[in-house]
């Protein structure tokens, strides 16, 4: 995948985009318990210039968490990593994964979405009490 419109097509054709703007997507991606997780698509540019898409999902609000077991948890992950960004004025806990364009195929982009999505229910379901808020 060579442009953000390319991603913006290939996700756009598997689920109802929530937000459509230049750069950011957002859906609702609807896993195998029935349960559903959202899900958001940025791109971002690293320091040589180069394109990198940014998958991201909410699992809680950050009050209240210790930033010590998150960090742990970042050491341990082989896919994605826990960063801090607001929503709605508060802070909130998001996992993420950073990919770049160059080696980002439809394949691989449905893979991580899946992946992040399942894993941030998971982790959503942990931090409040079996909720399905985000």
């Amino acid at each position: 995948m060579q442009s953000f419109e390319q991603i913006r097509s290939h996700t756009g054709s598997r689920h109802a985009l929530r937000t459509n703007d230049p750069y950011l997507i957002s859906f609702d991606l609807t896993l195998d318990s029935g349960r559903h997780q959202g899900m958001y698509l940025t791109e971002m540019e690293d320091e040589d210039g180069g394109k990198v898409l940014r998958i991201s999902t909410p699992i809680g609000p950050f009050a209240g968490l210790d930033g010590a077991r998150c960090l742990r948890f970042n050491w341990e992950q082989r896919t994605g990593y826990l960063a801090i960004s607001d929503l709605d004025g508060s802070p909130y806990l998001h996992l993420c994964e950073n990919r770049p364009y160059a080696f980002l195929s439809e394949a691989e982009l449905d893979r991580v979405i899946n992946e992040l999505g399942t894993l941030g229910d998971r982790m959503e379901q942990a931090i409040s009490s079996g909720g399905d808020t985000l």
